[in-house]
């Protein structure tokens, strides 16, 4: 799909999720506040499906979306940086490139509040070399909306 079909269609995601996870829950309505659609799927073992996507084990969290073209968004990614990512004709059209992710759990990123609390993060630019680019920094809670 072009940049410019993102652009004017709707977007939506499969979830791969824990059936216990709390936080996900908040991150998935963090995506339904900022217009993007998701079909949720518990499951209670993530790893075989993070090992088929690609998502190397340091780049993992406790989610994983997928797009309709199939690219990844691994854990707490902002909902702005996945619209950027899918509208980036660039991007998307670099068959390297799988998706972006926001490793680990930073306190403070969507779906991570805790209070007043905040961890500057990076989001990830995931490659299927297993490498990466910095996609973007985040440094205070409000760069995510």
């Amino acid at each position: 799909m072009s940049a410019v079909a993102y652009g004017k269609s709707h977007i939506e995601l499969e979830v791969f999720k824990s059936p216990t996870c709390g936080c996900c829950e908040l991150w998935l309505n963090h995506l339904t506040a900022q217009g993007i659609s998701h079909q949720a799927t518990d499951l209670n073992y993530l790893g075989s499906l993070k090992n088929k996507f690609g998502i190397k084990q340091n780049y993992q969290s406790c989610h994983t979306g997928v797009s309709k073209d199939g690219f990844v968004f691994e854990g707490h990614v902002p909902a702005k940086f996945i619209k950027r990512f899918l509208q980036d004709e660039t991007l998307t059209q670099d068959s390297n490139n799988i998706g972006l992710s926001v490793p680990a759990m930073p306190i403070g990123s969507v779906g991570m509040e805790m209070g007043e609390r905040f961890m500057p993060f990076q989001v990830l630019l995931l490659k299927k070399d297993g490498s990466y680019e910095v996609f973007a920094e985040v440094s205070r809670y409000e760069e995510q909306f």
